[in-house]
């Protein structure tokens, strides 16, 4: 390990996006722990990624701050504000930065801001030159298709921290497991039928639908997941779900919603949290994957799973609405079941003695 990190007892690991990015640096707060015995480790994320801390058992403290460089549409800058976080970085005396970040995004704003706070090694990856924003980076780019975990984990590699385990990992407390047991004892499959993006986002009763035929063959009922304000945007989904849906929209915070995850036979969602939470509970797991990114970069690496994604021209678009008609994810109900049922056969539950007809 290089010398000035082993040295390192107060350190600041900062991921400001949303609950699924947060979940995978599980392996770097890990190997950190492992590595630099007794550091207090304190991460830093936005209001929607503090959902996750409950399930890193490595976190010791927590800053949760809305970065304006990470706001979608940018956000009005206010220099007393800014101002404040530097002086919060100082005033928590940190010796080290890790500033995790996915491909596309830069390290620097939030170098400047450990600079400026005094934080004396600040370690991250750029594909932008900024000499002396970080101290530490890695000799050579990322490639852009690399799995978002693996980046991150190249970073401690650079200053040489060993990686022992390169697994998600997350810590789910008996209470989340007592409270999504009491929402639905019996077997289930678990339907996230939403995502952050339009373009994310596969037609929601053509899961149901899918949902449905997996359930009718296998007996299984249909766990429906998501917050409050999907409810409106859900009443055909549970239409056609029927008698086999149970309707669970806001009725979880994110380690009972873990929990139901960790429970469930088979996880159908879009490229969102849940793929991440499955692929750390090692829950088989059936993604209808957009084309908005590299199926490499997000997909699993410790879990059974099947990713679902037409091939397109303008994949990947990194878009958050897509300008045609979502062809990436043109897939008929019947497709995703069969895809669902072989996956469940696969794992050991059921036995696949029935095929899904397209009729």
């Amino acid at each position: 390990m290089t010398g000035d990190w082993a040295n390192v007892k107060n350190l600041l690991v900062m991921r400001l996006d949303n609950i699924g990015d947060v979940v995978m640096t599980s392996p770097v707060l890990r190997a950190l722990k492992e590595a630099l015995p007794g550091v207090r480790l304190t991460l830093m994320v936005s209001p929607a990624g503090a959902n996750a801390v409950p399930l890193l058992p490595w976190v010791d403290d927590v800053i949760v701050w809305r970065a304006m460089w990470q706001q979608l549409g940018g956000g009005t800058f206010d220099p007393v504000r800014e101002t404040e976080l530097i002086e919060l970085l100082r005033e928590r005396g940190f010796d080290g930065a890790v500033l995790l970040t996915s491909f596309s995004q830069t390290p620097h704003p939030a170098a400047l801001a450990c600079l400026l706070a005094g934080i004396p090694l600040r370690l991250g990856e750029s594909k932008e030159r900024a000499p002396g924003l970080l101290t530490h980076e890695p000799p050579s780019p990322t490639p852009e298709a690399e799995q978002q975990a693996e980046r991150n984990l190249r970073l401690l590699e650079t200053v040489g921290i060993p990686v022992r385990d390169r697994a998600l990992e997350v810590t789910i407390s008996e209470d989340a497991r007592q409270r999504a047991a009491a929402l639905l004892p019996e077997p289930y499959l678990l339907l996230n039928p939403f995502a952050s993006c339009s373009a994310r986002t596969y037609p929601p009763e053509r899961a149901a639908r899918a949902a449905r035929l997996i359930a009718e063959q296998t007996g299984l009922k249909v766990a429906v997941t998501g917050v409050e304000k999907d409810r409106e945007r859900s009443r055909e989904l549970l239409a056609e779900l029927g008698p086999v849906g149970a309707d669970l929209l806001g009725q979880t915070d994110l380690p009972t919603f873990a929990a139901l995850i960790a429970g469930a036979r088979l996880v159908l969602t879009n490229n969102t949290s849940a793929l991440h939470l499955a692929d750390a509970t090692r829950t088989p797991v059936l993604v209808t994957y957009s084309g908005t990114d590299y199926e490499t970069q997000w997909q699993p690496r410790s879990t059974p799973f099947t990713l679902l994604r037409r091939p397109t021209p303008c994949h990947p678009c990194y878009a958050f609405q897509c300008p045609f008609n979502l062809e990436c994810l043109d897939f008929a109900p019947e497709e995703v079941a069969r895809a669902g049922l072989e996956l469940l056969a696969g794992s050991g539950y059921p036995p696949a003695s029935v095929t899904v007809s397209s009729a």
